[in-house]
């Protein structure tokens, strides 16, 4: 294998192209964006099991020193009861991260170690051991990894008739408040509105951050949601969120200018086929749970690293894709699964809304004890060290 070429330069795509290369496998990404993002999109969580996957590649210490710890975490409803939510006190914090500062951290660090990235390199078209770009240029590969998100081009490559990805209902907008809330530092509260969904924590510099998962009537891409004055998105912020507490003080002590809009929020359903002939999905083209699991960033580098051990240590591409896709797909449908019930609850009703409160004692206790949920999840860590068969058993 002398060249793999990966589609997708967001976090899927460099974690991969650092793992190969640990590997001894050369890789190039390529992004069909015209340079790397800078101020693009929200803010997302890294789990305990996403930042040791992290060090395998070497990016764990600079993705820290960017991010913020949050170890304790609280659950309201219409701003009257509180819950406190049991945490793992043998795995570490989650680290809350700026995507775009993920991104640069990630590409730094395999620039840093000689990885190639392109930019303003679109796929269009395979064939064969050829990638075609829009631009009219093409390269060939041994093996083409597309980790290009959610909306993936090598997903419908592979197979046309797969699935895409499904709205939730909700859009993701986020800001910066001067609003300062009475919590830890390292505190996260996920908050049950009247109307609306919504999570805050202390920012380190003053203030707070919040995010919503508004409910809305149709899905808008992201250039479709920032067309929309920034004035119209925060009166239907207030609207949904005034009466809250904090939430209402939350967004009208918020300056238009840090309000970001990141457009729908979609899950995607399970695909049939991550691989075909020479080509194979990772990170969010594969899997890409609701933003609900706080799993959907870790899943995606723990994807892209098995990826790397499996055609470091199968000499058969296609036995190494299958190896690794029964690597993943059970553990990456199951965190799926637990995220969209959560789902629901943020659409919830009147009804619901009022049940909730009451139920949640018992849940906490059950379905949602952190030992049977989130620990499994957050323990997980990957060998790298150890050698993978094809039948994905480690000798």
């Amino acid at each position: 294998m002398t060249h793999v070429a990966i589609i997708g330069g967001g976090i899927a795509g460099p974690v991969t192209a650092l793992a190969l290369r640990k590997a001894g496998i050369d890789a190039t990404v390529y992004e069909a964006y015209p340079a790397a993002a800078d101020g693009i999109g929200g803010t997302l969580a890294l789990a305990p099991n996403g930042v040791a996957a992290l060090e395998i590649v070497g990016a764990a210490e600079a993705v820290k020193a960017v991010a913020q710890p949050s170890s304790r975490m609280a659950m309201t409803f219409a701003s009257r009861k509180r819950i406190e939510l049991p945490g793992l006190s043998d795995v570490g914090p989650l680290f809350v991260v700026h995507r775009a500062d993920l991104y640069r951290v990630l590409h730094d660090e395999a620039v840093k170690q000689g990885i190639k990235i392109e930019y303003g390199r679109r796929l269009i078209d395979v064939d064969h051991t050829t990638a075609v770009f829009d631009d009219g240029s093409q390269t060939e590969f041994d093996v083409l990894v597309g980790a290009d998100g959610i909306h993936s081009t090598v997903r419908r490559l592979i197979d046309p008739k797969a699935p895409g990805p499904t709205w939730t209902g909700m859009l993701s907008l986020e800001g910066a408040s001067r609003h300062d809330v009475p919590e830890h530092l390292e505190s996260m509260i996920f908050a049950f509105g009247k109307r609306g969904y919504y999570l805050y924590w202390p920012a380190a510099g003053g203030g707070t951050t919040w995010g919503v998962n508004l409910p809305y009537h149709r899905p808008l891409s992201l250039t479709q949601a920032r067309e929309v004055p920034i004035e119209e998105w925060m009166r239907l912020l207030r609207d949904t969120y005034g009466d809250d507490m904090p939430g209402g003080d939350l967004i009208r002590r918020t300056p238009v200018e840090s309000l970001q809009v990141a457009g729908s929020l979609y899950i995607m359903p399970s695909i049939p086929h991550w691989h075909r002939d020479r080509m194979v999905l990772v990170g969010d083209a594969a899997h890409a749970p609701s933003n609900s699991s706080g799993q959907g960033a870790s899943l995606s580098i723990e994807s892209a690293i098995q990826l790397a051990r499996c055609l470091r240590d199968i000499e058969d591409v296609p036995q190494a894709f299958a190896t690794y896709e029964r690597l993943r797909r059970t553990r990456v449908e199951k965190v799926a699964a637990r995220a969209s019930k959560i789902n629901h609850s943020k659409t919830a009703g009147p009804i619901t809304q009022t049940l909730m409160p009451l139920l949640m004692p018992l849940l906490m206790r059950t379905v949602m004890n952190p030992e049977k949920t989130t620990g499994p999840e957050q323990r997980y860590r990957i060998q790298w060290d150890a050698p993978v068969t094809r039948d994905h058993s480690l000798v």
